[in-house]
């Protein structure tokens, strides 16, 4: 089947450092704060990523101008950032479609807009298309 375990250990050590910086910073900030506070977090950590990494988009076969660009991508993990008072199902739609386009693994939607960090793991299946949500131990919970 598919092998979400396997991420489960930079998994819990990506949202540590989500949780170390919701904790330094507070909530309520600009997500673009929290995604450059992030990107120090993790390269303290030893955490190789990559900040607003452009996904390019096509149709037809054709490469469109227009892009989408993640907030973090950690190897095979999308990094979604949000600073909102609760999250919204168009909030995971946009991670769901950055897993959809890139094929990544495994996508993570962390949230500073609250009092206690919020955060939802979810696994991308490719061979049919679906986001599926995770528990703390990378066990299949659910589809989108």
């Amino acid at each position: 089947m598919h092998n979400f375990k396997n991420y489960k250990d930079i998994v819990y050590r990506v949202i540590g450092a989500a949780m170390n910086v919701h904790t330094e910073m507070g909530n309520g900030l600009l997500e673009p704060l929290y995604q450059e506070a992030l990107n120090v977090e993790l390269i303290d950590r030893g955490i190789f990523n990559e900040r607003e990494k452009e996904v390019k988009c096509y149709y037809k076969k054709h490469l469109l101008e227009k892009t989408y660009k993640m907030d973090l991508l950690i190897g095979d993990i999308i990094v979604e950032l949000k600073s909102v008072k609760e999250l919204l199902p168009e909030h995971r739609a946009q991670l769901f479609n950055y897993m959809r386009l890139t094929k990544k693994t495994i996508g993570l939607l962390i949230n500073f807009g609250k009092s206690s960090l919020q955060g939802e793991r979810y696994g991308f299946i490719e061979e049919t298309n679906e986001c599926v949500l995770l528990d703390k131990n990378m066990d299949f919970i659910g589809l989108d």
